[in-house]
């Protein structure tokens, strides 16, 4: 080892000795060029030479002595992260976040105890690490009938829900009309033995005149499990479903159950975000804006794949608590691989409005309490007040109308759907006194015509009635039934901004587009949206540096 350790100081020293050399060498031939004066063209190309030569010689040693001499070796200790290891509770704080329908808490109060239904053998409680996970997001029960994919689960003490207090649990079962006979597992805090009660419903969250109305295709369902009388004074910490009652369940989901003291106004929810290839961020920017100009308290965004730019502007919102956003998968044998799903979901376009009415009925029951409406919009649609500056205000007059008509509340209240055409505004120019990124605020120019009543409409729904909700209309509702007053294209419309209409109006697009009349009603927020979008666009280093 000594002898290995003098050969490598030797050979160290000899490198100097040729680095050293070398300099010199270079700089001896530097004067000798110098003094050749009458040569100007042969004196350039040799201090080129001579300025390769030096620069070669010094990234040499450079090179050569980079790396550490070998006896400092035996001693130094390279630099690792060892701040990120964690003690278990924080990687269990950092799983609830990532996974809100896992009861965490709950399990981690109740791990050691023995917990059970009559006997050890029957009704156990599941352990965390024993469920049946599917796709991150859901959890799954194998029935002798069918399988089921389960989202999230709901407590719901709603007046009108005749039913009484209830746990509603919103999945997807690869059945039509389930027959399977299930039992709901109730855990409660404080409890040993859980509560057993058999399913009151599988409600169907779909019609079956549009399509994949067959067996083996995961439909959307909403299941009701009603809570015992003697338990109505508490709210289930956690609820499992299972076939038969003793059954060790594989799935255990946290029963949501959020109560603010003080209820807000509006909420906007948004379906699963498709847009991995395209950059829609300033316009989402331009939307996210003119909503909470408008009045909306809080979008609730769900995430399939998107742009990082898209991203970027959703993390800025949410840090200001103006959004949430809320990771999603396909369950099931559905693709989630970034860029096959988004093909998977053009192409198959019912399985893509099947899973889409998750993250709607997601929202809707995690709101239950908390808005005192609910609006299901896309990035390229804006309910626009016509006389009114809010949709505070709007509803203020709305609810007067609606009840000289009939006095009761309804489930929805939609507004009719119109059409500003992308290319509308090529025909007449752009605003110079807008800037260009401004979308919505530049397409004032839209179709004459509005779609027909109650097609493609766009409703602020009321959760006190609510009870399952599609992209358009409420499918199922408590106490009347579903009725839905429509506004008057005076008091407010569905502002659609669109490259072309939906495929079933092509014939009527025509007509559309040679019909259209402008519309600044926007441009009573013209001054305040352009601030707020380019200061925010500013901050996320969108423009570049002027």
């Amino acid at each position: 080892m000594a002898a290995f350790i003098g050969i490598g100081v030797l050979r160290h020293m000899l490198y100097r000795l040729i680095f050293w050399a070398a300099i010199l060498l270079c700089l001896s031939q530097l004067l000798l060029t110098l003094w050749r004066s009458d040569r100007p063209m042969a004196m350039k190309s040799s201090n080129i030479n001579t300025r390769m030569i030096l620069q070669n010689m010094i990234d040499f040693h450079i090179a050569r002595t980079t790396t550490p001499p070998y006896e400092s070796l035996l001693t130094v200790e390279p630099w690792v992260d060892k701040l990120s290891v964690q003690s278990e509770q924080l990687i269990m704080d950092q799983v609830q976040k990532r996974l809100p329908n896992l009861p965490v808490t709950y399990w981690n109060q109740n791990k050691n105890k023995a917990m059970y239904y009559k006997n050890e053998s029957c009704a156990k409680f599941p352990s965390i690490y024993e469920l049946e996970f599917n796709n991150v997001y859901w959890q799954s029960l194998q029935t002798s009938n069918g399988s089921f994919h389960l989202y999230s689960a709901y407590y719901d003490v709603r007046k009108l829900s005749r039913i009484g207090p209830a746990v509603r649990i919103l999945g997807m079962i690869n059945r039509i009309e389930p027959t399977v006979k299930t039992h709901c597992q109730f855990w409660f805090d404080d409890h040993k033995q859980p509560v057993i009660v058999k399913i009151m419903e599988y409600k169907y969250i779909w019609y079956k005149k549009w399509g994949n109305y067959k067996q083996g295709i995961f439909q959307p369902y909403l299941i009701a499990c009603q809570i015992p009388k003697s338990h109505h004074h508490a709210v289930p910490a956690s609820v499992s479903l299972v076939e038969n009652v003793c059954d060790k369940a594989t799935n255990n989901l946290r029963v949501v159950y959020n109560r603010p003291a003080v209820k807000k106004g509006f909420a906007v929810c948004v379906k699963g975000l498709d847009f991995l290839y395209e950059d829609l961020s300033v316009r989402l920017v331009e939307w996210i804006e003119l909503l909470h100009i408008l009045g909306a308290d809080k979008i609730f965004f769900y995430q399939l794949q998107v742009h990082p730019n898209i991203s970027k502007v959703l993390d800025h919102y949410e840090s200001l608590g103006r959004v949430h956003v809320t990771p999603l998968t396909l369950p099931g044998g559905q693709p989630n691989v970034p860029g096959f799903q988004h093909l998977y979901l053009t192409k198959k376009v019912n399985h893509k409005r099947q899973n889409e009415l998750i993250p709607y009925n997601d929202c809707l029951y995690r709101n239950l309490y908390s808005y005192d409406y609910i609006a299901l919009l896309d990035i390229d649609e804006v309910i626009m007040p016509i006389r009114t500056r809010t949709w505070k205000e709007l509803m203020e007059t709305v609810m007067v109308k609606a009840l000289a008509a009939r006095n009761e509340t309804r489930a929805s209240y939609n507004v009719r759907n119109v059409y500003f055409l992308d290319d509308l505004i090529h025909t007449h120019g752009w605003f110079k006194t807008i800037p260009k990124y401004m979308h919505m605020l530049q397409h004032v120019y839209r179709s004459k015509n509005y779609t027909k009543p109650n097609q493609y409409v766009k409703c602020f729904h009321n959760p006190e009635r609510a009870l399952t909700l599609h992209n358009h209309f409420p499918l199922a509702c408590l106490s009347q039934g579903c009725t839905s007053y429509a506004m008057d294209t005076t008091d407010a419309h569905l502002q659609h901004y669109r490259a072309d209409c939906v495929k079933t109006l092509k014939k009527t697009c025509t007509e559309f587009r040679q019909n259209s009349v402008i519309d600044t009603t926007i441009w009573r927020y013209k001054r305040d949206l352009i601030s707020r979008v380019s200061n925010t666009l500013s901050s996320l280093g969108f423009f570049p540096a002027i």
